[in-house]
Formats: C-alpha cells, sequence, structure tokens
C-alpha cells in the first residue's frame, strides 16, 4: 500500500494522523511488597545458615587436626597398633568432614541454580494488548530499529 492508499483509508475511517507513540514493553508482574519481602528474608536466612555450617564444619576439622596430632603423637610413643588404628579412624572421620564441606558448597550452588530459575519463571509476561493500527505499530518497530 502507498502513502496515498494509508491517508484516502484514514480519511474513510475518521482515523486522525497522530504521532502518538504506543509503549508496548512488557509490565513486570506485580508482586506485592509483604511476598517480595518474604523471598528476601528466606534467601538471607539461607545464606546465614549455609555460612554458619560451613564455619561449623571449619571449626569442627580444626578440632579433628588437634586430636589426630595429639593422637599420632601418643601413637609414635607407644608404638602400639590400637593408637594407629585409632589415629586412622580420625583421619578418615576428618576427611569425611571435609567432604561434608564440599557437599554443602554443591548444595549451595544448586539452590542458587533453582532461586534463579524461580526468577526467570516469575518474570514471563503474557497476554500483552497494544491499542493502535498495525501501521502504527509496523512504523514504531522500524523506529526501535533505527534507534
Amino acid at each position: 500500500m502507498t502513502k496515498e492508499t494509508n491517508k484516502e483509508l484514514d480519511k474513510e475511517f475518521g482515523i486522525t494522523d497522530s504521532e502518538e507513540v504506543v509503549d508496548i514493553t512488557p509490565i513486570e508482574s506485580k508482586i506485592e511488597p509483604e511476598k517480595k519481602k518474604k523471598v528476601r528474608e528466606e534467601v538471607d536466612d539461607k545464606k546465614k545458615d549455609y555460612q554458619y555450617a560451613r564455619a561449623q564444619l571449619y571449626d569442627i576439622v580444626e578440632k579433628m587436626q588437634e586430636s589426630l596430632n595429639d593422637a599420632m603423637d601418643v601413637a609414635a610413643e607407644s608404638q602400639h597398633p590400637r593408637a594407629f588404628e585409632v589415629v586412622f579412624n580420625g583421619a578418615k572421620n576428618a576427611a569425611d568432614v571435609v567432604d561434608k564441606i564440599g557437599d554443602l558448597h554443591k548444595k549451595m550452588k544448586d539452590l542458587e541454580i533453582e532461586e534463579v530459575k524461580v526468577q526467570q519463571h516469575n518474570t514471563t509476561t503474557n497476554n500483552i494488548m497494544m491499542t493502535g493500527s498495525t501501521a502504527e505499530l509496523i512504523n514504531m518497530l522500524k523506529e526501535q530499529k533505527n534507534k
């Protein structure tokens, strides 16, 4: 269609030539402030719990290391097989605690990934409506493309 044809159709249908720009950007879903606050508190609690659990595990590893050093001294002095067995069992337990620290990191990372997915899911906007003609929409899109 040519511009003349568009002008004739505008006259016929009583459409005024206006330069009104219609904003069709999606509107962010409106979440109640209380819900946002609750989500923030849950995230803060998760971080606090993670930091607390991590600190406790580190403390346990340090204490176990001290105990292992003392047990190793006793085993070396006594040369008793049972003393060495206790040291090896203590070392295994300390290694298990270190593995738990790694598991804790993995779990926290999984929680963060899950939170990102939830946030992405909550930002989906459906049923966007524009009032205006398709010509106006095309012109607006062309202007946006040129910018």
